[in-house]
């Protein structure tokens, strides 16, 4: 992530939206790479008051990798009733450091943080992981499971590129009770089985973008007791402001995208989510 990470260093913030009268959650943001500080510097707290400026008063900040990881539960230590923790190694970064086990000894440590409410991003991207790293890439995302099971904490997918392969993953090795897919990237098809098997959708600015109809149709078609909205920030800004640096204030731009397409208001759906998030990760006090 750290190539992709210095190129959206690059970029400005686009404009705040207008503000959601209901408040309402980022359910997975990376703040650690809008600011690249510290877990309770005032650049992360000028980015949660700008959010909760236009309504998103709540965020999950989530781990990549074990460093990342312990950045996130020190973020979420700081900032009591605005963030919490989810952990992992994410998987493009499970097949390549130095010493796996030892990277996952330190994500089993911190899920019993009571900070830490979901276990995350973990998952499969045959993408960017050659076929010679994907069975040690199958093999830590196994291990996420069982740590997100162990400690009764949601799980968090990143799933590129390995639909079908994720989903077999997980009926093989049974999935925890609250299972996200993050940044949902499937077809209406893939949408029906996740909502077959009650996993939650999460939807990120891609379902805003021009060339996305699959993903509205997808995002339209949830349950909203299922579905999430997030930012995945510093990445994939939402339209208008597509290809400027991403951050948990531009929710609004998602959400209201999604209410179109649902044929709802925004403030219900933002209400629902937060519903929604509150039930899956707990309080954030």
């Amino acid at each position: 992530m750290a190539d992709r990470h210095n190129r959206d260093l690059d970029r400005k913030p686009g404009p705040l939206p207008l503000p959601l009268n209901s408040k309402t959650v980022d359910s997975h943001a990376h703040l650690e790479l809008i600011h690249n500080s510290e877990p309770d510097s005032p650049l992360i707290r000028a980015s949660l008051d700008e959010a909760e400026s236009v309504g998103i008063d709540r965020v999950v900040q989530v781990g990549y990798s074990a460093e990342q990881s312990i950045w996130s539960v020190k973020c979420a230590e700081a900032f009591i009733g605005r963030v919490l923790a989810a952990v992992a190694l994410h998987p493009n970064e499970a097949p390549v450091v130095d010493d796996l086990e030892k990277d996952l000894k330190v994500i089993e440590n911190l899920a019993s943080h009571p900070r830490v409410r979901a276990i995350g991003e973990t998952g499969l991207d045959f993408f960017r992981t050659p076929s010679e790293l994907q069975d040690k890439q199958k093999y830590s995302f196994r291990r996420h499971i069982k740590i997100a099971k162990d400690n009764k904490k949601a799980l968090v997918i990143h799933d590129r590129d390995a639909h079908r392969a994720v989903l077999d993953l997980l009926i093989e090795e049974g999935a925890p009770t609250n299972t996200i897919f993050h940044c949902f990237s499937g077809d209406t098809q893939m949408a029906r089985e996740c909502i077959e098997n009650n996993y939650f959708l999460s939807f990120a600015g891609t379902v805003t973008f021009k060339n996305a109809p699959e993903l509205r149709a997808a995002a339209a078609l949830v349950p909203i007791e299922l579905l999430l909205v997030e930012t995945d920030s510093p990445f994939l800004c939402p339209m208008p402001n597509r290809g400027s640096l991403n951050t948990p204030a531009q929710i609004p731009n998602t959400l209201r995208v999604i209410a179109d397409v649902r044929g709802v208001s925004a403030d219900y759906l933002a209400q629902a989510i937060s519903e929604n998030s509150e039930r899956i990760f707990g309080s954030f006090k």
